[in-house]
């Protein structure tokens, strides 16, 4: 199935910018294909509003300052760290990557 086509068919509540970069990381590393799809999937579906919320659809999830959130993604394999927009309910995704690439950089300030 093409990605095009994966989740198109509920209603978006959160937008993420850009699912691109999902995209283009899932045709580097296929192994995190489907953990960052099911991110997707319950990132578009969610409404957040604080922390607190992030956390109950991902538990694992934590802040780390200037609107910034970092994501573990297969079980801690990959991080996605993205900037949350509470307000217009918007998702900006600025690095995803393996946990070493994720050692080597500033998640507070990408």
């Amino acid at each position: 199935m093409e990605y095009s086509s994966l989740f198109w068919n509920f209603n978006v509540k959160m937008r993420i910018v850009t699912f691109k970069r999902i995209q283009e990381f899932s045709n580097e590393y296929p192994q995190a294909k489907s953990a960052l799809e099911d991110w997707y999937y319950k990132t578009c579906r969610a409404e957040w509003k604080n922390l607190v919320d992030i956390k109950k659809s991902f538990s694992s999830a934590d802040y780390v300052g200037n609107n910034r959130f970092v994501f573990n993604i297969k079980g801690n394999n990959f991080h996605l760290v993205a900037i949350v927009i509470f307000a217009s309910q918007k998702v900006y995704i600025r690095f995803i990557g393996t946990h070493a690439d994720y050692d080597r950089i500033d998640c507070s300030s990408i």
